[in-house]
């Protein structure tokens, strides 16, 4: 008899040495991270042959770890190795989700914290295509951001990811697709699911990172493209006026890259011209960078 759960698309799981298809159990009830969350990950993606900032998603995954008191066992350049090996194993015709992790297996007194001798390791490639840049819509949420005092906000840690769930859950059950999700002063921070860009008389805007998300590689990398082609971008406090009144919104993260806002609240706005560039920019560098 199996344990593992079918898998939603074709998947791919690298862990103690071997690759397995499909969704392979890799949990016990006991283990410190299915019942107090002791896990992190990182997201890249593959498409059209090239996989951007790779080595950066790596990286990040390692000091996600150490920032949950966990203790990588991998190298980037390992991860990356073994991301390059675990795509061969699909078709090449959908785009691929690329999922390092770490968790702690066992704790200390009660539980609590993570033994980080027991830390362990997975990568997790699976098919999910590239949404069509359409475009989504917003609307305020009334959850809140933590700050880097309350839970750890410094890393890409799956407790974190409960209170962004149900900002999305919420706008969705009020008819948006996304929410703007406020820090503890009522600043915007990000949406439930991205870091989201204003333009406003030409200039391009974001919230300054403050502790309470994190600034995404995705949205450095746009930054950097759009000031080399012209667009200088300012990070700032910037509240939910800001952007209702902007002129265009565009979301950056790996799922989907960049992403025009097409509505808020109660105003439909158009794709509008920085993000398609931005957007554009993006998809040359990927593909030069692979060339």
């Amino acid at each position: 008899m199996t344990l593992a759960a079918a898998a939603q698309t074709t998947t791919w799981t690298y862990v103690d040495g071997d690759w397995h298809e499909g969704n392979v159990a890799i949990l016990g009830p006991r283990s410190h991270a299915f019942w107090l969350a002791s896990s992190v990950f990182d997201g890249a993606r593959w498409f059209e042959g090239v996989s951007p900032d790779l080595d950066r998603h790596a990286a990040r995954v390692n000091s996600s770890a150490i920032s949950l008191g966990l203790r990588p066992t991998m190298t980037v350049e390992a991860i990356v190795g073994l991301t390059l090996d675990g795509l061969k194993k699909f078709d090449g015709k959908t785009a691929i989700y690329i999922r390092p992790m770490y968790w702690a297996e066992h704790g200390g007194y009660m539980g609590v914290p993570a033994d980080p001798d027991s830390t362990r390791f997975c990568l997790c490639l699976y098919e999910v295509p590239m949404p069509e840049p359409g475009g989504f819509s917003l609307t305020v949420s009334p959850f809140r951001r933590p700050t880097i005092e309350t839970m750890p906000t410094d890393a890409k840690a799956g407790c974190l990811y409960p209170n962004n769930g149900r900002a999305i859950l919420e706008a969705r059950m009020r008819g948006f697709d996304n929410a703007l999700v406020l820090d503890m002063l009522g600043n915007v921070a990000e949406t439930g699911s991205s870091n989201i860009f204003l333009v406003k008389d030409g200039h391009v805007y974001t919230p300054a990172p403050n502790g309470t998300f994190l600034s995404g590689i995705t949205r450095s990398r746009t930054i950097g493209l759009l000031g080399d082609y012209g667009f200088r971008t300012t990070e700032k406090t910037l509240t939910p006026r800001d952007f209702r009144f902007a002129d265009e919104i565009f979301s950056t993260g790996n799922y989907s890259k960049v992403v025009p806002v097409t509505r808020i609240e109660d105003r439909d706005l158009q794709p509008g011209p920085v993000a398609r560039k931005a957007r554009e920019l993006y998809w040359e560098w990927a593909h030069a960078k692979a060339a």
